[in-house]
């Protein structure tokens, strides 16, 4: 699933391609991206409402928070020439689950199969078409209020989650603490979206090889130094992954203009490869029904 730098990736994309354009229209292909994974059965209403609810807006920006990416919607063009409010109000919310791509397109371009929705555009007398694409139908899109959470508006469903390493909000002293007071494995609070937002399975793994530690340390038992390690590896490998697009496996992650990431991993999946600092082999363990990659002697348990 794409995390921070892939998400990010597709968001500075998507915001110099969208920002200030105006939603003249759009159309739902698979009334299932409007759902969850878990709720599939859609109303023909839903439809309805969610065209209805895009039609006509101008797209102030695309947005993000950890993984979760959102489109800033303003004002609604058909309700007249009424002054911007003090804040937006609206959020197109985009989930890009494990397969979700957002392709900018010119109207004439033919249509993948597996496009699910689409938003036509204009800027001017400039047209485009941003299309939702997803293979495997776990990404949805949904209209939000933006409600006020961890400093910044966001959409309502994300308001649980906290800010992440790489936005001014962050405070890397208050989530020092609240790490240091966990007793729980240290790679599961990584992955604790309400503790810190944007990590996952893959950039956990990269933060601990560099920090040095073990995925299965107890945070309340590990020295505040070494957590700030963690913390601080987990800001650098991910700035560090944003700055060539991302960590792409397979085709179903591409960036907005269809390029893939280029990130060198340590240790996720180079199970058996020898690890760049000693030479020992890479290790896949099990956790939390995925796995962890590790140096069994950079990343010893303590």
């Amino acid at each position: 699933m794409p995390e921070l730098p892939e998400v990010e990736s597709v968001r500075l994309g998507v915001h110099e391609w969208t920002a200030g354009t105006t939603i003249t229209g759009a159309e739902v292909l698979d009334p299932r991206i409007l759902g969850t994974t878990s709720q599939r059965r859609i109303d023909a209403s839903a439809v309805d409402g969610f065209l209805a609810a895009v039609s006509g807006r101008r797209i102030i920006g695309a947005e993000r928070r950890g993984k979760f990416m959102w489109l800033t919607l303003g004002e609604d063009l058909e309700a007249g020439p009424a002054a911007e409010p003090d804040a937006p109000e609206l959020s197109l919310l985009v989930h890009l689950g494990m397969s979700g791509q957002l392709r900018v397109h010119d109207a004439a371009d033919e249509i993948h199969k597996h496009t699910r929705a689409i938003l036509r555009l204009e800027r001017g007398s400039e047209s485009l078409q941003l299309r939702f694409v997803d293979q495997r139908i776990f990404g949805h899109l949904g209209v939000q209020p933006l409600v006020h959470a961890y400093g910044r508006l966001v959409p309502a469903s994300a308001n649980h989650i906290a800010a992440d390493p790489l936005e001014p909000s962050f405070e890397p002293g208050l989530v020092l603490e609240q790490l240091s007071r966990k007793r729980t494995v240290v790679k599961s609070a990584l992955l604790d979206q309400s503790l810190v937002s944007g990590i996952g399975n893959i950039y956990a793994d990269e933060a601990l090889f560099r920090a040095g530690i073990h995925p299965l340390a107890i945070p309340a038992r590990t020295r505040k130094s070494r957590l700030a390690a963690v913390l601080d590896s987990a800001s650098r490998v991910m700035s560090d992954a944003l700055a060539v697009g991302g960590t792409s496996f397979d085709a179903l992650y591409v960036n907005v203009n269809g390029e893939s990431g280029r990130h060198t991993l340590n240790v996720y999946g180079q199970e058996g490869q020898p690890c760049k600092r000693c030479g020992s082999s890479i290790v896949r363990e099990r956790f939390m029904n995925r796995s962890s990659h590790l140096c069994p002697v950079c990343q010893r348990k303590r």
